[in-house]
């Protein structure tokens, strides 16, 4: 057999790399038994989602215990849940790169908690975490909790020189603008947003990529760039003006198994402290009416 490199397997190459037919791989996926996920019509499997699929068959029919996940919160950065993580005790790290990395640490077991903001390219946003995660089944078994609502927009200088008020006027004026890195999910609303606005991406003025949304802030405070796309309580920690541009859902998705965890369990207890909705509100741009709730439990 080949030497799997690729972390996504086509067809031929996950029955081969499991020793099955592909017309018996069809069968497993059609039952929704083994996890993949689909892209441009086709179906790709995680390789490291399929390790986890075997191990877990093998510890059911052997009685052995699941490997314990990370203690990580990965995903998108969230000064809110940054805070929380603190203030819960809940023993948990943030490790912030992004929504889409934050599901593919979730997938290896390398983070117990994902928070995502995922934006569909076009139509309404309100179910774009929860489509994702179903359409998932690699996180078949996943539970996803709404964290909040937060207002995004573009962060920008004190007093707001360049007067911006929309994404035509980042292009008009020729701002400096922050990106942040693919799979972001701040990236994928200023995608949105260009391209509801008719506007090119590739002709705005990018300056340089942000990791976070603090990376952007700080850099529009030392004036490397004049904007750029983040929370309304990121502009505001960092004593920043912000134009708010639209409000999204910002949920965790965490497995079942983990859900109980000390940890996980600390930090869902905390949010229903009078402390967690006063820090929201001095925050600002946070809806948290719905913290907590279960949304969807596969």
């Amino acid at each position: 057999m080949n030497k799997i490199l690729n972390e996504y397997l086509t067809t031929a190459e996950a029955a081969d790399y499991l020793r099955l037919s592909e017309r018996k791989l069809y069968e497993l996926v059609s039952e929704g038994r083994i996890p993949c996920t689909k892209a441009t019509g086709k179906w790709l499997f995680p390789k490291a989602a399929l390790d986890q699929w075997l191990l877990a068959d093998l510890g059911e029919r052997n009685g052995f215990s699941f490997v314990a996940a990370a203690p990580i919160v990965g995903g998108s950065h969230d000064p809110l849940l940054e805070w929380a993580l603190r203030e819960s005790k809940s023993g948990l790290a943030l490790l912030p790169e992004g929504s889409e990395s934050g599901l593919r640490r979730l997938r290896t077991n390398e983070a117990v908690i994902a928070g995502i903001h995922l934006h569909a390219p076009e139509g309404p946003d309100d179910n774009a975490n929860l489509v994702a995660v179903t359409n998932d089944s690699a996180l078949a078994d996943c539970v996803v909790i709404a964290w909040c609502k937060r207002e995004q927009g573009i962060v920008v200088a004190k007093d707001n020189p360049l007067g911006l008020r929309n994404i035509a006027d980042i292009a008009r004026k020729r701002a400096r603008i922050a990106e942040r890195q693919a799979g972001a999910g701040a990236q994928a609303l200023l995608v949105r947003l260009c391209k509801l606005s008719g506007i090119d991406l590739q002709s705005l003025q990018r300056s340089l990529v942000a990791r976070t949304g603090d990376d952007l802030a700080l850099a529009v405070r030392e004036d490397r760039v004049d904007c750029g796309i983040a929370t309304r309580a990121t502009a505001t920690t960092r004593g920043l003006d912000f134009v708010s541009l639209a409000w999204e859902r910002f949920d965790l998705v965490v497995r079942r198994r983990n859900f109980f965890e000390p940890g996980v369990q600390a930090l869902i207890s905390f949010t229903r402290e009078p402390a967690f909705r006063e820090r929201a509100k001095a925050f600002g741009g946070y809806d948290v009416s719905e913290t907590g709730k279960v949304l969807l439990n596969r």
